[in-house]
This record gives C-alpha cells, structure tokens and sequence, in this order.
C-alpha cells in the first residue's frame, strides 16, 4: 500500500499523575477528516510516565488499520524514545538499558513499537501547559480520569 493511500489522523495525548506515584490519568483526542473523538482512562495507583505511554497506546489502538499518523505529546520520554533511537537500541540490547537494567514500562514500550511499525507515526512534540488547545484539552481530560476515580 502507498503512504498516499494511507488514512491521515492527527493524535493528541497527555498523561497526568497526583504524586508520582499516585492516582492517575490520560487523555487523548484523535481527528480524522472532520471527525473528533475525545478519550480518556485512569488508574488509581501509577506513574506520569505510564499515563503518558498509555495515552498513546489507547488512542493508536482505535485506529482500525494502517494509517499516517501525526502524533503529538508533550512527553519528552515518550516522543524521543522513537525520534532519537531509544526504542532502536532498547531492542537490539534485549529492552536493556544503558546500564544493563531492563527498561521500565517495558510491555507498554513492546505494545508501542508494535503501533509503530504497523502505521507510519511522526512524533512530535509540544510544549507542555503552553498555548497549544488540544494538548490542554488532554491534560484537563487525563486530570478528570484520576479526579473521578
């Protein structure tokens, strides 16, 4: 299949956590043509950093199959984790870190790499708490899924 046939969808998402760790959430908006889909989860012990691997996984498993995706976070752990070759050397090393230890969050990250080599992902980052409306829009939704547990 040719990347021009591939469905184009733009992804926000955003983890949050009271404490860390603490109770927590996500959240995650998806567009695709004019369509706007609004998700969120929450857990009630967890870390900031599976919130925010969490919220990418939830949203990249709605899409149905293979698509372009933008995908933009204000995780730097999650968004250089694939732009700089993290996930690349993780596997080569046996999910091993620089340190010989086995990264953590590993079965999020496996589930992850799995998404991304099935549809094309750019990762992008944003700029946290900033002037950008739907990674707000995702941090308000990731804070409401921990706030009503």
């Amino acid at each position: 299949m040719k990347n021009l046939d591939l469905k184009k969808v733009k992804i926000y998402t955003d983890g949050a956590c009271s404490g860390n760790p603490g109770p927590g959430g996500w959240g995650a908006i998806l567009f695709y043509k004019s369509n706007k889909l609004e998700i969120k989860g929450a857990n009630a012990l967890t870390t900031n950093n599976i919130m925010e691997l969490t919220a990418a996984l939830e949203a990249l498993k709605l899409l149905k199959e293979p698509c372009e995706v933008e995908l933009y976070s204000d995780s730097a752990y999650l968004i250089n984790a694939f732009n700089e070759g993290w996930v690349n050397k993780w596997q080569l090393n046996g999910f091993k870190n620089a340190k010989n230890k086995t990264i953590e969050n590993i079965e999020l990250w496996k589930k992850l790499i799995d998404l991304n080599a099935y549809h094309k992902i750019e990762w992008i980052k944003v700029k946290g708490h900033s002037d950008n409306i739907y990674n707000n829009r995702c941090d308000e939704l990731a804070r409401m899924g921990y706030e009503n547990l």
